[in-house]
């Protein structure tokens, strides 16, 4: 709990995590409720497709970012 407190441990890449998850429940409920509703199965196969595929490259770009800083911070702490 104190390196959470303090700065020392990063809790962000825990929430990309959750929120990828939350991200892609949405993108399945989205997509089926495109293909059975109001959207057609083409634009509902789309949203599956493309959002899985997008929601992943954001949380994977997000997750970077602290695996940069962490890679910094090692480097730093060596000198």
């Amino acid at each position: 709990m104190r390196d959470v407190l303090f700065f020392d441990s990063m809790l962000t890449p825990k929430i990309i995590t959750f929120v990828y998850w939350l991200l892609l429940l949405a993108v399945l409920v989205s997509g089926i409720g495109s293909i059975f509703g109001y959207g057609g199965f083409w634009s509902g196969l789309g949203i599956l497709i493309f959002g899985s595929i997008g929601v992943r490259i954001w949380c994977e770009l997000l997750i970077v970012l602290f695996k940069i800083h962490e890679n910094l911070k090692k480097l730093a702490d060596k000198e």
